[in-house]
């Protein structure tokens, strides 16, 4: 097994090569310089093994996931990304071979979204495989999107397809059958999450609130909803379902409260309604009108009549 050092030479400076902030992983911390009139936006998840990934899913998956749970975080606030650290604590059980493939997976998002590792650290533990990535990004001054900033009459929008990642841990657990088609589109959906980061930056000056959908749609939107102090009304019937989770049972309700998803949510005013569709085409995404934002607080959802359903359970939380 590669020692400390050893593994900082040859599989993570590598990773570093294109970042000069990062002065070659030789010092204690990088070197940042924002351009001038720009703000810099951090953001942290953590992953562990048997948590929020099987031990068994392939390394470089696993890389991806990890780095792009936290560029969803860049594009829920409108950031453009800079770079990332990154802390690994590994149990003694692993591999060399595990670890080639968890930097390959972090070597194929640099170069997918154009960003490297600017430094972090390595340490043992006793315990499940852990690890943390800190994502760094940057936007004008001023521009960010928030949770909070949602208004009366705004309507409630919301990119891609959900529920996807959701039935495919189903799938992973053995707890849903699908077809193989539909089976792989689901899984690869759990495993690697697609941050919007092109949308998150055209909402800015467009947008009152946004976030990305992580912990369930009904969970994610009460956050905007708590903080914006306002209500909404929710059309079940205008989720966006994919071909391969529509006629899977559970699908709705997956859609609903799934986590995992990380597509963008976010508020528009009803005025500026013909701009999304026009967005949607320019970057090639689907966004889907799903309800409109109320005075007053709490969270309606209707079926295609109009009457008031019964929702699932609000998301996942942590504790």
């Amino acid at each position: 097994m590669l020692r400390e050092f050893e593994f900082i030479a040859e599989r993570l400076r590598p990773l570093a090569a294109g970042s000069a902030g990062a002065l070659d992983l030789e010092d204690d911390a990088a070197l940042l310089d924002p351009p001038a009139g720009m703000t810099l936006v951090l953001t942290k998840d953590a992953m562990v093994a048997g948590v929020h990934f099987f031990p068994d899913d392939p390394p470089e998956q696993i890389a991806q996931k990890l780095l792009r749970v936290n560029l969803s975080d860049l594009a829920a606030m409108g950031a453009a990304p800079l770079g990332y650290l990154l802390a690994l604590a590994r149990p003694k059980a692993l591999t060399d071979d595990w670890l080639t493939g968890f930097c390959a997976g972090l070597a194929a998002d640099q170069r997918a979204f154009g960003i490297g590792l600017l430094g972090g650290d390595t340490v043992s533990t006793p315990g499940p495989l852990t690890l943390s990535l800190t994502a760094l990004g940057q936007l004008p001054r001023g521009g960010a999107l928030r949770r909070r900033g949602a208004r009366q009459g705004d309507d409630l929008w919301v990119s891609g397809t959900l529920g996807d990642a959701a039935l495919g841990l189903l799938v992973l657990q053995g707890k849903l059958e699908a077809p193989a088609a539909a089976r792989d589109f689901l899984i690869e959906r759990y495993r690697l999450p697609r941050p919007r980061l092109a949308l998150g930056q055209a909402l800015r000056g467009l947008a009152h609130a946004a976030i990305d959908v992580s912990d369930g749609l009904l969970a994610d939107l009460g956050h905007i909803l708590e903080t914006s102090g306002v209500g909404a009304e929710l059309c079940a019937d205008r989720l966006p379902l994919s071909p391969a989770a529509r006629d899977l049972p559970g699908a709705r309700d997956a859609a609903l409260a799934g986590g995992d998803d990380y597509e963008l949510l976010f508020t528009v005013p009803a005025e500026r309604r013909r701009a999304i569709p026009a967005l949607a085409r320019r970057l090639d995404l689907p966004l889907t009108r799903i309800g409109r934002i109320e005075a007053g607080s709490g969270l309606r959802v209707l079926d295609a009549a109009g009457d008031e359903i019964r929702s699932p359970r609000a998301g996942w939380q942590h504790f």
